[in-house]
């Protein structure tokens, strides 16, 4: 069911919030709204004049990151991860945040509750002079940061699983690491894939001239290409810890494959003259069924192991 939220800003009245009655109120305006449908958007779409394609990528999800300029708005397409319970890092929740910036109105549209626009929500409630008092422009950095921000923790649960994977990895592979290293990689190539084209959109606003964007929100901007900047080099690190369990993984178990073909070789070389002793002495010849022969062959299948037993730790073979 789609959900509509109006925060009207006005430097007597303060922050008003509501719903649908206050789409006609002056001031500085934010609307929120989850789980859009057509007949709301379409709603919004003729009080705020907003193009049609746009309002189709907010009824449509998958979109990729961009910033689009329609006359009188803009329209801005950003993504951000959530790790399900806040522990598994494999299991990762996108989510995708469509925002509209005009001369002095914002509207973000998303499909699921997003911690960033709590976040905004809070400072705005608590800070209404250093928010949205500063423009529609700051809201949209406010929102954009706290998303972007979210992708920390995210990568840090990263390093962390990489790290106690590798550990156990070299302490006894088994066919749950394989697994959990591949479960790994494919969520860590998701969030690459969404987060990299990111920059260059975020690069967009904090040049200066951009529509709705003023010079000084332009640099809050830039300080979020850095940490995209940042997250970028995260992923990289992540993908190289990954690398290195896999390489791991192998290497132990081509070491484990060694130790036993190796056992498995000693013991057959071991048995080997035995079996040449046996097949010896056991020949049917009248001289071989002497007892002096077979003392000799009795002699021999316990010195020959006892010697090569010794010669194979001479040369530290075992």
């Amino acid at each position: 069911m789609p959900t509509i939220a109006v925060r009207v800003y006005d430097p007597v009245r303060g922050v008003q919030t509501g719903g649908d009655e206050l789409l006609s109120a002056t001031g500085t305006k934010w609307v929120d709204v989850e789980q859009p449908d057509e007949a709301l958007m379409n709603r919004l779409g003729e009080r705020f004049g907003l193009h049609r394609l746009a309002i189709e990528d907010c009824l449509n999800l998958d979109q990729r990151p961009k910033l689009e300029d329609y006359p009188g708005h803009q329209f801005m397409v950003m993504q951000g991860f959530c790790a399900v319970d806040g522990k598994d890092p494999s299991h990762v929740v996108l989510h995708e945040m469509h925002t509209f910036l005009g001369p002095d109105w914002i509207i973000t549209v998303h499909e699921k509750p997003h911690p960033a626009i709590a976040k905004t929500i809070e400072r705005v409630k608590n800070q209404p002079g250093d928010s949205i008092g500063r423009g529609v422009d700051f809201i949209a950095y406010l929102v954009l940061d706290a998303m972007v921000d979210e992708n920390f923790p995210l990568l840090d649960q990263f390093n962390e699983e990489l790290e106690d994977l590798e550990t156990a990895i070299f302490e006894g592979p088994t066919r749950d690491h394989l697994k959990r290293t591949f479960a790994l990689k494919r969520a860590l190539v998701q969030v690459r894939r969404v987060l990299s084209p990111q920059r260059d959109v975020v690069g967009l606003l904090s040049k200066r001239g951009m529509p709705h964007i003023s010079e000084r929100t332009a640099l809050y901007f830039r300080d979020v290409y850095d940490h995209l900047v940042r997250l970028y080099e995260q992923i990289d690190a992540c993908r190289d810890l990954l690398g290195n369990a896999m390489d791991g993984y192998l290497s132990v178990q081509a070491n484990r494959t060694g130790e036993v073909s190796k056992q498995l070789t000693i013991i057959a070389t071991i048995f080997l003259p035995l079996s040449f002793v046996v097949g010896f002495f056991g020949m049917n010849f009248q001289a071989l069924s002497d007892e002096i022969f077979f003392r000799v062959m009795e002699a021999s299948m316990v010195a020959i192991p006892v010697l090569m037993i010794a010669w194979f730790r001479h040369k530290k073979w075992l």
